[in-house]
């Protein structure tokens, strides 16, 4: 039941993902304590050339004002890659409860593959990856793959 709720999810971001545009495909979605989605957001940077809009840090920003709190704790969020360090700083601050995700990313990855940044403040954080990765895999060869092509 749980591994199907979290296969549930991860098929919404991906879905969401793929409507990203020219944009990296990268879905995210946040969750608030009774589990509605209350923000949704992909990557923006092409479309707004702006190297801080990742899907993440949307989301959250969307989530605070919806809230109407800098803090989302009791919240979950289910994003199609592996965040970032900017974007793992973001989750960290706002004091998200859990961070559900698909694709690993080695070369940028702040909580599983690369580094971990919650030991570097002692966080609670919980993190989750791999969660339907070979889809979410998939996204990003198949992006880059256009973009050669």
């Amino acid at each position: 039941m749980y591994k199907t709720l979290l296969q549930t999810n991860m098929q919404k971001a991906i879905k969401l993902a793929r409507t990203s545009g020219y944009d990296l495909p990268v879905g995210c979605f946040i969750l608030d304590s009774n589990d509605n989605i209350i923000a949704q957001a992909t990557n923006e940077v092409q479309k707004n050339n702006n190297v801080t809009n990742h899907a993440e840090m949307l989301a959250i920003n969307k989530a605070t004002k919806k809230l109407n709190t800098k803090y989302l704790n009791n919240c979950k969020m289910y994003v199609t890659l592996e965040p970032c360090p900017m974007c793992a700083w973001a989750i960290i601050l706002a004091r998200i409860d859990t961070v559900y995700f698909g694709a690993y990313d080695s070369n940028y990855g702040a909580f599983l593959s690369k580094y971990d940044l919650r030991k570097s403040i002692n966080s609670k954080l919980k993190v989750y990856g791999g969660i339907c990765e070979d889809d979410c895999i998939s996204l990003i060869k198949d992006y880059f793959k256009n973009l050669r092509d």
